[in-house]
């Protein structure tokens, strides 16, 4: 993973919220769906969804080290999901600017965020180490076990019902457009 300066990444992180309400107006005015770009795109945003919930699950953020689940397979499960989703996003909207809007995003806000977020990790787990070693950033590894119980509380205390209710606005966004 590439690396970015420490000032940039921070900037970058500070400005990750209000940048999505710009992603949301860009990705309004730009998005043209037709019900076949729907019938390819919906699927990989609801698995994108999915992986996102199952992170979520596993997810006892600065208390324990989340190797369970799929943190077994990548460190950044979330981000995984969060991918999958605005990809299912741009082939449902149709649009080719919104992809290339969304591919720079990721790699210039998210790579950055990554990076920040596996320094504070380090810090807070003596143990990250060795299990940034075995488990790698983002594309993940199947070998190995994903065991550990999904816990549900964890799944509304991270607040991920959020991601759902922006996808199904998003969503409903799309089929209002198709109309």
């Amino acid at each position: 993973m590439p690396h970015f300066p420490k000032p940039y990444a921070d900037r970058v992180a500070k400005l990750r919220v209000p940048g999505l309400f710009v992603l949301i107006a860009t990705f309004a005015w730009l998005a043209r769906p037709s019900a076949a770009s729907l019938a390819w795109g919906v699927p990989v945003s609801v698995i994108g969804l999915a992986i996102r919930a199952w992170a979520a699950g596993h997810l006892a953020k600065n208390q324990q080290l989340a190797q369970s689940g799929p943190y077994a397979f990548t460190r950044n499960p979330l981000y995984i999901g969060t991918l999958l989703m605005a990809l299912g996003m741009v082939i449902a909207a149709r649009s080719v600017c919104l992809a290339l809007v969304f591919a720079a995003v990721f790699l210039l806000i998210y790579l950055p965020v990554i990076e920040l977020e596996e320094q504070h990790l380090r810090h807070l787990f003596p143990e990250y180490a060795t299990y940034s070693q075995q488990v790698p950033a983002l594309w993940p590894r199947f070998s190995g076990s994903g065991n550990g119980r999904f816990e549900g509380r964890l799944y509304w205390k991270n607040q991920e019902y959020r991601a759902l209710l922006g996808f199904l606005a998003g969503l409903g966004w799309l089929i209002w457009r198709a109309l």
